[in-house]
């Protein structure tokens, strides 16, 4: 093979359309662009997303509202008065919850309200419990479990530095 050999793979190079120059061009007259209107005149655009005058499918569709707040932890809502159909002293958990038909399945955060009261002295494990509900269940004989502790900001910390060039850490009030 020979420098003056070298060619282009067939099929990989086309020539391009002489527009315009022509009938028997096959390109002559109108060079492609049909007969009137807009398509046929020069710097004739049609928008991206025109759908030919038909409301577009951007503005037929609902737009959408609000926000989601994807680190939202949803409880279920447990109320004193549903404590009453358990045994006394029984242990309330998911799968006790289940079983009586107050939560869909045993794995869901549960949070015990104070609607109502409690007759029966019963041990409530719960993620989430408000304080007159605790103070409710104490006062029936039962007690209140969390499963989960609320994290609170750790409390800001001041250096103090003693005799002798030392530091020690102290909390501040």
């Amino acid at each position: 093979m020979k420098l003056h050999e070298l060619r282009p793979a067939p099929g990989s190079r086309h020539a391009r359309k002489r527009i315009g120059r022509g009938i028997s061009a096959g390109q002559g007259k109108t060079s492609g662009r049909g007969q009137k209107g807009a398509g046929a005149r020069a710097g004739s655009k049609v928008p991206r997303a025109f759908e030919g005058g038909q409301m577009p499918i951007t503005m037929r569709l609902p737009k959408l509202r609000g926000f989601a707040n994807r680190w939202r932890v949803d409880y279920t809502v447990v109320n004193l008065s549903k404590l009453n159909r358990f045994a006394s002293g029984a242990i309330v958990d998911g799968a006790a919850l289940l079983q009586h038909g107050l939560v869909r399945s045993a794995g869901e955060r549960v949070k015990l309200l104070a609607a109502g009261r409690v007759r029966v002295p019963v041990t409530v494990r719960v993620h989430r419990a408000s304080e007159a509900a605790r103070r409710a269940v104490e006062a029936a004989g039962g007690r209140v479990e969390l499963l989960e502790e609320r994290v609170t900001p750790a409390q800001p910390v001041v250096a103090v530095v003693v005799e002798g060039g030392a530091v020690e850490a102290e909390p501040e009030e």
